[in-house]
């Protein structure tokens, strides 16, 4: 039994170099291009592609004999996309993230050149309550994960969030001109994390990181957050680690992969 486990495990794993090979081609493939692409003998890949053509992953041109993946990866795709949760995915990891650094954890998502807040892990003192629940609304310019979903942005889309939001200025620390706001988010890119410094709400201060899905794209973002006289500029830095590393573990759980 666990011999044939074990073959059945090697079948798999060539469909699937097969499968990978066939997306990352930019036209239909022979088969013994196919079978070098996957260092398997043609005859190898020819039995594990004809398997695979049985179950409708794969299709061959009548006239050029040459194979290419169906649309029905398409489908299973829209199935999962349906039926995934990125608050399911997450919990777990905000949870962990906020007893690790012992403050208020939360993930938020851009809609209508807005943040909101779709999940919280509430910090010692309760701080978080009165500054993010979940459904929240929250401006973009002013958070920490807001300037994370702005790297999303183009010239014209920054533009286009001025025109249709402003740029309040919440505090004394508030960004409130473009050219200030292109600086911080150029900054954010360089190190890989996003502060709001007072800049919301007088007395709080979090660091924030960028979640993408299997396309790269920034989807939501991971923070952490506390009262200013606790989390100062050293513990941000201090912790920046952790929370950038839980946005990586949040990614990789979206298919992201990370390049070199």
């Amino acid at each position: 039994m666990a011999a044939n486990s074990k073959i059945s495990n090697k079948s798999v794993a060539k469909s699937l170099l097969i499968i990978e090979a066939l997306s990352q081609a930019n036209a239909p493939m022979r088969l013994h291009d196919i079978a070098l692409a996957v260092e398997m003998p043609d005859s190898t890949a020819l039995r594990m592609i004809t398997a695979l053509m049985d179950f409708g992953y794969i299709y061959q041109d009548r006239e050029t004999l040459k194979y290419f993946l169906t649309l029905k990866f398409a489908k299973i795709g829209s199935i999962v996309s349906s039926r995934y949760s990125l608050r399911d995915i997450s919990h777990p990891i905000l949870i962990e993230l906020s007893d690790t650094c012992k403050e208020a954890a939360c993930i938020a998502v851009m809609e209508k050149n807005q943040v909101i807040y779709i999940d919280v892990a509430d910090g010692p003192d309760g701080m978080l309550k009165v500054m993010q629940y979940i459904g929240k609304q929250a401006p973009m310019h002013c958070t920490g994960v807001g300037k994370c979903l702005l790297l999303n942005y183009s010239d014209e889309n920054i533009d286009a969030l001025i025109k249709e939001r402003g740029l309040h200025k919440y505090t004394p620390e508030t960004i409130t001109t473009k050219e200030a706001l292109v600086k911080e988010l150029d900054l954010v890119r360089e190190r890989g994390y996003a502060f709001d410094d007072q800049e919301c709400e007088l007395g709080a201060r979090c660091i924030a990181a960028c979640i993408r899905d299997y396309s790269g794209r920034i989807v939501a973002a991971i923070s952490v957050s506390g009262p200013a006289i606790r989390v100062t500029h050293e513990y941000l830095e201090s912790i920046s680690a952790y929370v950038v590393k839980s946005a990586k573990e949040i990614s990789a759980a979206l298919s992201y992969i990370e390049t070199p």
